[in-house]
């Protein structure tokens, strides 16, 4: 029995190897609910985030430090050339020894400073409250970069479907007009058309396995998967459009939590700017040791009750208040700044997802006429009414109303998946 060899082109054989390549190397099934979690879960920028909040915590932690006593100890041993000595009628008397070891231990606590630590400690717990809405903010943000992600597979997915039926029709029309060619019935112009549109096929094939292969990539870096990893993405995420969110409003927004958490601690700040003005009333109790040989008591034991107030500090504390306010305006200004903002947002992908629903609908109409166009421009070339160029105008133009379609579908999820966002329910 005699086989008869195949020949394959070169550039059929790379592209094949193209496309193994991009097989799933895991058959696990993924839903975007799946990948939504494992980025929640193992999401590299989601791990730096969290750190805010617990340094924000922290700072909580210190300005209650502010209600507790601060206890300080002190030793060393001194030397001095000349000791200290009193002058009498009888002659010069020396009060101190001249090498000599000290110790103290203070007890410092502030029984009242008008509202200070209170305004310090508002401050501390606003920041903490803005950070942990930051938090949920930045996990809002990767769950749209992972959606849109997501979806950019489906949609690469379905192009590189796209790409391979139009390099199977334009490898059938290849071999149709070498057919006629070699009958004699058609020039040369169509054989070498033929085998250009087809090259070009193939490059397409390669671009989007290649667009597939870096979907995957940062699909992976969002969810903290390895770059390798592969899996079979649910297609019914792509099928059909769902239900438009109702909501239109921006109130729901961590951002805008987080801001108006900055207003309150700048507030507080303020406020604690106003009360560096009044005084400070304290205790003060210690023990302190200084070795002696030429004084009865070496050991001093004590309290004092007493109030402190700043004088002049060169209009710093002036120069801190203004600056508090300014501040306080800077965040309130921002505030309605990030609200026109986010309404602008939630306008935009509303307009988006509604025209992006239109084109779904249209595209699908247009799927069917671009078939029906490809079908009977085949059938006029192979009864040599048409020509080649017709044939290949309607197979590129199926390709391109598959693509727009796709387009679509992924353009409406990725609005829907907006909208929420801004709407602050993602």
């Amino acid at each position: 029995m005699f086989r008869i060899p195949v020949v394959v082109p070169l550039s059929l054989m790379a592209i094949t190897i193209a496309v193994l390549s991009q097989a799933p190397a895991a058959a696990a099934a993924l839903s975007l609910k799946d990948c939504l979690e494992m980025a929640l879960r193992s999401n590299p920028a989601l791990k730096v985030a969290t750190h805010d909040s617990s340094i924000q915590a922290e700072n909580v932690a210190l300005a209650e430090s502010g209600y507790l006593p601060k206890i300080d100890l002190q030793a060393g041993y001194s030397g001095l050339v000349d000791p200290q000595a009193i002058k009498t009628a009888g002659g010069n008397f020396q009060t101190q020894q001249p090498d000599f070891a000290y110790a103290s231990i203070g007890v410092y606590h502030t029984l009242y400073d008008f509202g200070r630590r209170g305004s310090r400690k508002e401050q501390a717990l606003h920041r903490e409250s803005a950070a942990a809405s930051a938090i949920s903010a930045v996990r809002q943000d990767i769950s749209l970069q992972v959606i849109n992600s997501y979806y950019a597979i489906l949609q690469s997915l379905k192009l590189v479907d796209v790409a391979r039926d139009e390099t199977a029709q334009r490898e059938q029309h290849l071999k149709m007009a070498t057919t006629l060619h070699e009958q004699g019935v058609t020039t040369r112009n169509d054989l070498l058309q033929a085998e250009v549109k087809l090259t070009a096929s193939r490059q397409k094939l390669l671009a989007v396995n290649n667009q597939l292969s870096n979907s995957w990539l940062l699909l992976n870096y969002l969810t903290g998967s390895p770059p390798e990893f592969r899996a079979i993405l649910s297609e019914e995420e792509l099928a059909a459009p769902q239900t438009p969110p109702a909501n239109s409003s921006v109130g729901k927004r961590d951002e805008i939590a987080a801001q108006k958490s900055l207003i309150q601690a700048g507030e507080a700040s303020v406020e604690e700017s106003r009360e560096e003005f009044y005084p400070e009333i304290f205790v003060r109790a210690g023990i302190d040791y200084l070795q002696n040989n030429k004084a009865v008591e070496q050991t001093m034991v004590g309290a004092t009750v007493g109030l402190k107030i700043n004088l002049f500090d060169g209009m710093a504390t002036t120069s801190r208040q203004r600056q508090a306010v300014k501040l306080l305006e800077k965040e309130k200004d921002r505030l309605k700044e990030i609200e026109e903002l986010y309404r602008l947002e939630i306008q935009t992908a509303q307009n988006d997802l509604t025209v992006a629903r239109e084109r779904i609908e249209l595209t699908r109409s247009a799927i069917r006429q671009s078939e029906e166009n490809l079908r009977i421009n085949n059938d006029r070339y192979k009864a040599q009414i048409g020509t080649a160029t017709e044939v290949i105008d309607a197979q590129t133009l199926l390709s391109q109303t598959r693509s727009d379609h796709y387009q679509a579908l992924f353009d409406y999820q990725v609005a829907r998946a907006r909208v929420q966002r801004a709407a602050g329910e993602l």
